[in-house]
């Protein structure tokens, strides 16, 4: 299908492939979308600004980067800041189209799936029906509408007020539409004469009285310059209201609105739901009793008043493009003499859905090279995995699954696979593949494990496992009734670090138990942040289970008991875990979260034999002596291992029994917890 991507500062259109259909998604066949020259055309320009430019501009991405090379390596933060800049960013955040299926036609917003694009999968709180009387170029314009009239909603205007409008493109003659339609008076005001001229076709006043103070202003403007608030503050009478919608200045000056006691208020984009991923991506509603407006709500009230004809956009969507012809679009919407207002891109209508895009340029595989198909495409398999495996003469990346086609085929390119799709099913049955990568969030990995195991790929999944002992048994079932089945190896590398290996062969010659003391400096992490919540299963699931394996290899023995405790909070992350092994061994984790990011993060202690050997984040070891510059984890090794397994056959890289540990450990301790 067609996509506009942003590259360079241009408007480009892409072949990718179609999104997949998930439970609380629809896919949409797009009729119209629509650009406006504000939030895309600053995207525009911000992408095309140099390199150097956005360093100055933006000092903290270089110390993430200093950082990044510091941790990674020079190779691979290359490769993760040629990814970034090469791939495109998606642009369009609001459209109208047709459910796929059906002829039920919707309005759709939201930067993360209203894109330009001919179709598109949009979470179920992210459109809403279309009146029979509204056209598609019309509903079109919804996200805007919804913005203007969550503005409307922070000003709380009263019949008979008198509001001014600062800012007349194409939000600021919506709410003075809006406003009009409340009852009130509308005054408007921008310093380009056709926009106030086309303003006043709408009712809105232009000759402002000198004397006059109103009971609101919202500011629909965009501009760099403070001076627009303090305009906007010296027109209100006292005790009355400004409301920001647009992007302008924030310098303020208490002189301006503390004599009349001004109320200062914020509207967030659509309304209510906006920036909560429970609400847009997960489907959680507000209940109407208490939150009455969220921005479906708004979107639906929005396109009420097209058909009622209390709001007139006809005016302003007259300026239609093909798809193809997009960059002609942007560069419509940047002519300074005509200074539209907004421009909509229009579709053909659908023939079929694809899902692969072939990548010409790909390399031919070797007889010797293992191929590969990786499922999610994300900043970890693009960071540590892709670069891996490019390193190593005994892969070769064939397929690339990721759920934002535009994503599948960006990392196709920089990776050099030969084909990309959203459609997991494509890969897994492409005989040619021998092992498949899954990189996905933790809630996919047990069906996706046990998907490939089935249609008879090697797996390496990242951790966890699974995310529970009935997915557990699942696995484990599988391999009961197919004893001779593909490897499965779970992305516990630690055990294969230098470090990891060089303890272990200490600890193979000792004479009595270990003891372990092992403390993660984990660093915070939002209560929102997807680890905490059911796609991730928390950080005890989802992360220490390393750790529980790096226990298990060290041991090479079964666990016995677990004891845990944790300091009371919703995310359970700041634990002490306790364990006991059949060789006598005790091994105990400290894993917080409250920690500086200045300190390290991991660090072992290990008591045996009367020696202590001290390893710190996987730099140095004391016994044997040994250091690196960067982290050593066992990433590369991990592969390395992999290989040899699936090439010459024997034991796998880690006992199936031994990955099954792991995870039953993190889920005792998780009960505890």
């Amino acid at each position: 299908m067609k996509q506009v991507l942003l590259k360079q500062g241009q408007a480009l259109i892409e072949d990718i492939p179609a999104p997949m259909d998930e439970e609380g998604y629809s896919l949409i066949y797009v009729s119209h979308s629509c650009i406006s020259t504000g939030t895309e055309l600053s995207g525009l320009k911000e992408n095309g600004i140099p390199l150097w430019k956005k360093a100055l501009k933006h000092p903290e991405k270089v110390k993430k980067a200093f950082a990044m090379l510091a941790t990674k390596g020079f190779s691979k933060t290359k490769s993760i800041l040629q990814g970034q800049l090469s791939s495109g960013v998606p642009s369009g955040y609001s459209a109208a189209g047709t459910v796929l299926g059906t002829t039920q036609r919707v309005a759709c917003a939201g930067a993360q799936c209203a894109h330009h694009a001919e179709i598109i999968q949009v979470p179920d709180n992210l459109m809403v029906p279309i009146p029979e009387n509204v056209g598609f170029a019309e509903a079109s314009t919804v996200a805007l509408g919804a913005i203007a009239l969550q503005g409307i909603r922070r000003a709380q205007p009263t019949l008979g007020e008198t509001f001014a409008v600062i800012g007349l493109g194409f939000l600021g003659q919506v709410t003075g539409q809006l406003l009009q339609a409340n009852g009130c008076r509308v005054f408007g005001i921008d310093l380009d004469l056709k926009r106030v001229e086309l303003a006043e076709t709408f009712g809105l006043l232009s000759s402002f009285p000198s004397h006059l103070e109103v009971d609101g202003v919202i500011i629909t403007a965009g501009t760099a310059s403070s001076e627009v608030i303090s305009q906007a503050f010296q027109l209100c009478r006292k005790k009355g209201r400004v409301v920001l919608v647009g992007d302008v200045g924030l310098h303020l000056k208490r002189t301006d609105f503390y004599k009349k006691e001004l109320d200062f208020l914020i509207s967030c984009s659509y309304g209510p739901g906006r920036y909560d991923d429970r609400y847009e991506e997960q489907g959680f509603d507000y209940p109407m009793g208490y939150v009455r407006w969220t921005e479906t709500r708004n979107m639906e009230e929005y396109l009420h008043l097209l058909a009622q004809k209390k709001v007139d956009v006809s005016p302003f969507v007259q300026s239609i493009f093909p798809v193809d012809q997009a960059a002609d679009a942007y560069a419509f919407l940047k002519d300074k003499e005509k200074k539209p207002l907004l421009a909509l891109l229009s579709y053909p209508p659908p023939i079929s859905v694809n899902r692969v895009v072939s990548n010409p340029r790909a390399s031919p595989c070797s007889k010797e090279q293992l191929q590969v198909g990786l499922i999610g495409a994300g900043g970890f398999a693009k960071e540590m995995h892709l670069p891996n495996l490019q390193s190593l003469k005994e892969y070769r990346l064939k397929a690339v699954v990721s759920r934002s086609g535009d994503n599948a085929k960006a990392t196709m390119r920089q990776f050099e696979a030969s084909y990309a799709t959203t459609n997991p099913q494509e890969m897994l049955q492409d005989a040619e593949i021998d092992l498949v990568i899954i990189a996905t969030r933790h809630h996919l990995h047990m069906n996706q494990v046990l998907e490939a195991l089935q249609a008879g790929k090697h797996v390496l999944v990242e951790k966890p496992l699974c995310l529970n002992k009935q997915e557990l048994e699942k696995i484990l079932d599988f391999y009961a009734k197919n004893p001779d089945g593909p490897i499965l190896l779970t992305g516990f590398n630690r055990r294969f670090s230098t470090y990891a290996k060089k303890i272990h062969q200490v600890a193979q010659k000792r004479v009595n138990p270990m003891v372990i003391n092992y403390r993660m400096n984990a660093g915070f992490l939002p209560l929102q942040h997807w680890v905490h919540g059911e796609e991730g299963g928390g950080r005890n699931i989802g992360e220490a289970c390393h750790i529980y394996d790096l226990f298990t290899f060290l041991t090479g023995s079964k666990v016995q008991t677990i004891d845990a405790h944790s300091i009371q909070s919703a995310t359970h992350d700041n634990f002490i875990a306790t364990m006991s092994f059949q060789d006598g061994s005790i091994a105990t984790l400290t894993y917080t979260s409250l920690g500086p990011k200045d300190y390290p993060k991991e660090q072992m202690e290990i008591f045996m034999d009367g020696q202590v050997l001290v390893m710190n984040d996987y730099q140095s070891l004391n016994v044997p002596k040994f250091a690196s510059k960067q982290a050593e984890k066992g990433q590369k090794e991990e592969l390395v291992a992999l290989a040899k397994a699936i090439r010459e056959g024997g034991p796998w890289p880690i006992p199936l029994w031994q990955q099954a540990q792991a995870m039953d450990i993190a889920f005792r301790v998780e009960e505890w917890l």
